[in-house]
């Protein structure tokens, strides 16, 4: 016997209830991380911010806020460089990281090899050349939400190797650039003002940290230089 047209309405209408169901029970966030991950950062960092589309909206849903107060800053309260096993320090994994042909003796010292620092475009064989650079400043990471945090937030991070935070870069680009963000200093090589600031996105981003309107205008023109 065939079911009434009123039995298959009801019938149709069961299934449906027990799809939406299932479906209720996967939720999927796109919000980024939380601020200050409880557990330490591992693996290389994810350069770039993925398509100048993608870093446009996150940037879009940053906070804009004045930059705040830098009452009670101090580097000591960012605490840097901790271990990250076997004799090396954060400073030495990203310089093993970013370089090629690095070569290590004992106690993880980097003694030669090769690093391209792309904010100034230059090649630097020497391991006392080079800074490791924040991509976000500690300083700047303050002014916009880091007061906030616990100082075991802000030690994840000063020693972030999984966001693109980290950098070997030239030491004199390095002291340019100081605890400045985009607003008043870009890196010199105008060809990685794309990456730069898809970078400077991502980890304001991930870290729910604010940025200024100065800031935000600064990071929009250079995302626009993305091809």
């Amino acid at each position: 016997m065939r079911p009434s047209r009123n039995g298959k309405a009801v019938l149709l209408s069961l299934a449906l209830a027990a799809v939406l169901t299932g479906a209720g029970s996967c939720e999927v966030s796109s919000t980024p991380g939380s601020a200050g991950p409880t557990t330490a950062p591992t693996g290389g960092a994810t350069t770039g911010g993925g398509t100048s589309g993608n870093a446009g909206a996150a940037l879009d849903s940053l906070t804009v806020a004045s930059a705040g107060s830098m009452s009670g800053y101090s580097r000591e309260k960012f605490t840097h460089w901790i271990s990250q096993g076997n004799g090396c320090d954060t400073r030495d994994a990203v310089l093993k990281r970013d370089g090629k042909n690095v070569k290590v003796a004992d106690g993880c010292k980097i003694t030669s090899g090769s690093w391209y620092s792309p904010y100034d475009d230059k090649t630097l064989t020497n391991p006392q050349d080079l800074d490791i650079d924040h991509m976000v400043p500690l300083a700047a990471g303050w002014r916009s939400g880091a007061n906030k945090w616990t100082d075991e937030q802000r030690k994840q991070f000063a020693n972030d190797m999984t966001r693109p935070q980290l950098f070997a870069v030239s030491l004199q680009s390095n002291r340019a650039k100081g605890d400045q963000d985009p607003s008043t200093w870009k890196p010199p090589n105008r060809a990685y003002w794309c990456t730069y600031a898809q970078d400077w996105v991502t980890v304001k981003s991930f870290y729910k940290l604010t940025v200024t309107q100065a800031e935000k205008t600064a990071l929009a023109d250079m995302l626009a230089t993305c091809k």
